[in-house]
């Protein structure tokens, strides 16, 4: 999945910037990280609360090979296929992943904050 096609799925969402990394793509708004394409397939940053969501559509976490073994990264989860084909559904879907990661983000800063103190 080219990254013109990926700025073209999340049209709806708003600009996106796609940016190469360890032979897949990290997909940003506004400088931050939201999801992540690997395999072809589209993930999204989750938190407990939005897990439910791709759970609730037979969804797993974005997973990939070490040479130990099988490794699980849990708050990034494969979108659904349908979302391919639904620009607004998919833009509803990055917007919790934005919101999710920036606040993971603000949680950050706060603790580096005090970690300074």
């Amino acid at each position: 999945m080219d990254a013109e096609t990926i700025i073209d799925l999340f049209v709806e969402f708003g600009p996106v910037q796609v940016r190469r990394m360890f032979g897949g793509a990290g997909i940003y708004r506004d400088g931050m990280m939201f999801g992540l394409v690997a395999g072809g397939q589209i993930h999204l940053k989750t938190d407990a609360v939005s897990i439910v969501l791709f759970e609730g559509e037979g969804c797993g976490p974005f997973q990939y090979d070490t040479k130990d073994g099988k490794r699980t990264i849990t708050s990034y989860w494969r979108i659904p296929d349908r979302l391919y084909d639904d620009p607004t559904e998919l833009a509803e879907w990055a917007r919790r992943a934005f919101a999710v990661a920036r606040g993971k983000a603000a949680t950050k800063s706060v603790s580096r904050k005090k970690k300074k103190l």
